[in-house]
């Protein structure tokens, strides 16, 4: 034992820390890349899912919101706050909080007003095709009387065709004495026509005949079941000051390809649109 050494002195434990940069294998980095992958995930599904939750004027809402401009725009994106989606800088909306209006804008341009009617009128006229086909699920008589109807919308109106199918007919063959089936057909139209006011036109249709004929009875045929049919609803409830016109088109207008085809006997109920729109 040297002459320096202290026998009962505690050893010298010397710790060496190993540093390893970056915190471990990878480190924290990776953290932060997931984290801002998820995020971004999140922001596209939500995104997806706005452009198949929202109509045409809420995105364009949403759009003038996140827009640094929108206090420079005078077309308002829509919205229910309390502007109601309008500007300050609006006509409107400066003669609403007392500030004066430039008078070049008006509550409802006329530009604006048929296409706003246009739309009025498509939805009622699609509430009378919902009634018509709701009749349907009343009875299996009326399930089976409306295989012989069909709708479709025109510039002119509501189309409520109705036609022949092989053994069942709406007319007796070659006059115009309405069958059972004609008969209840007019009585489902009278009621969903209650549903609307709109003025009522009413045209025949009937199938070529093999040969030409000097009495060919195609106009006044079609004229007169076209007039019984009027005749029909009126007797169910529809008010005759709505009948606005009766017409008879023969064969001239064929359905389908074949003229001699029983489907072309047919009427068509038209369900006016207003006058100028």
């Amino acid at each position: 034992m040297g002459m320096g050494t202290q026998p009962n002195a505690p050893p010298v434990i010397i710790k060496r820390k190993k540093i390893i940069a970056g915190g471990g294998h990878h480190g924290g980095a990776w953290k932060v890349a997931y984290a801002d992958f998820v995020t971004a995930m999140m922001a596209f599904f939500m995104l997806m899912w706005l452009l198949n939750a929202t109509t045409e004027k809420q995105r364009k809402g949403l759009a003038d919101y996140f827009s640094p401009t929108i206090a420079t725009n005078r077309i308002s994106g829509g919205g229910d706050a309390m502007l109601q989606g309008e500007t300050l800088l609006s006509a409107d909306t400066q003669l609403r909080m007392g500030s004066g209006s430039d008078g070049t804008r008006k509550l409802a341009s006329p530009a604006s007003r048929p296409s706003q009617d246009r739309a009025a009128e498509d939805e009622n006229l699609a509430r009378v095709e919902m009634a018509l086909e709701g009749l349907g699920g009343e009875s299996m008589v009326r399930e089976n009387a409306l295989r012989h109807v069909v709708t479709r919308r025109t510039d002119a109106g509501l189309v409520i065709e109705l036609f022949d199918l092989p053994g069942a007919v709406l007319f007796e063959p070659e006059i115009d004495a309405p069958t059972p089936l004609l008969e209840e057909l007019a009585q489902m139209l009278a009621r969903v026509m209650a549903l609307v006011e709109n003025r009522v036109a009413l045209v025949g249709h009937v199938r070529a005949v093999p040969v030409v004929r000097m009495d060919y009875p195609g106009w006044g045929l079609s004229f007169a079941r076209a007039d019984a049919l009027r005749r029909l609803m009126e007797r169910h409830g529809l008010d005759p000051r709505r009948a606005e016109r009766l017409t008879g088109g023969a064969a001239a207008r064929p359905a389908v390809s074949d003229p001699m085809s029983p489907r072309n006997n047919r009427l068509e109920l038209i369900l006016l649109r207003e006058k100028g729109v």
